[in-house]
């Protein structure tokens, strides 16, 4: 995995709530195994039409809005355990999505991803909405390091929470098997003094 720090960005407004893993990516485009791919079917539902027309009436296909941040509704990811919702959310280009909250199984498989998922307060969700609806230029910074989610032009800023060890695999790129394999000395010490 990629190692995530610091992104900022300009960020991409999706004010539903109750976002289920169907919607982020329907069950008819999950014959794939492969991760890569799924970013082309994201939200496919919402961003064509049954003939498959771009619908410009969604965020998405909004050429004013752009950048590595969705800022969504409340209550992202819930539904069915699909691990290609996170895939698919990856593969569009996004590396953060923010909620004031998460499906456990969605933020699970976001973590293990290199997807960072970011929960905040009700209030500055509306207020990170808000902005970017008012002024799609708007940047934000999101510092994994000080757990931090940064409105650029007011300064104005919230912590977050994030598990230690999906901390540490995420600011040094590895997954689960990447992380054991870090610690192969300190694993032969141990085997060493307790053998």
């Amino acid at each position: 995995m990629e190692k995530f720090t610091i992104v900022q960005s300009r960020a991409i407004p999706l004010a539903i709530e109750n976002i289920d893993t169907d919607q982020i990516i329907p069950a008819r485009f999950l014959k794939a195994t492969d991760r890569k791919g799924f970013g082309n079917n994201v939200f496919r539902d919402w961003r064509f039409d049954k003939e498959g027309n771009l619908n410009v009436g969604f965020t998405l296909n909004d050429a004013k809005y752009s950048g590595e941040i969705l800022v969504t509704g409340h209550n992202f990811g819930c539904g069915s355990s699909r691990e290609h919702a996170a895939w698919a959310i990856g593969d569009y280009g996004f590396k953060v999505v923010i909620s004031s909250f998460f499906a456990d199984i969605f933020k699970g498989n976001a973590l293990n991803n290199g997807l960072l998922p970011v929960e905040v307060s009700p209030e500055f969700l509306k207020q990170l909405l808000d902005t970017i609806t008012a002024n799609p230029e708007t940047e934000i910074k999101v510092d994994l390091e000080a757990q931090t989610i940064t409105l650029l032009a007011s300064g104005e800023s919230e912590s977050f929470e994030i598990n230690d060890y999906k901390k540490t695999c995420l600011l040094n790129g590895y997954d689960d098997i990447d992380y054991l394999l870090n610690q192969k000395e300190k694993i032969e010490q141990f085997e060493q003094q307790n053998s």
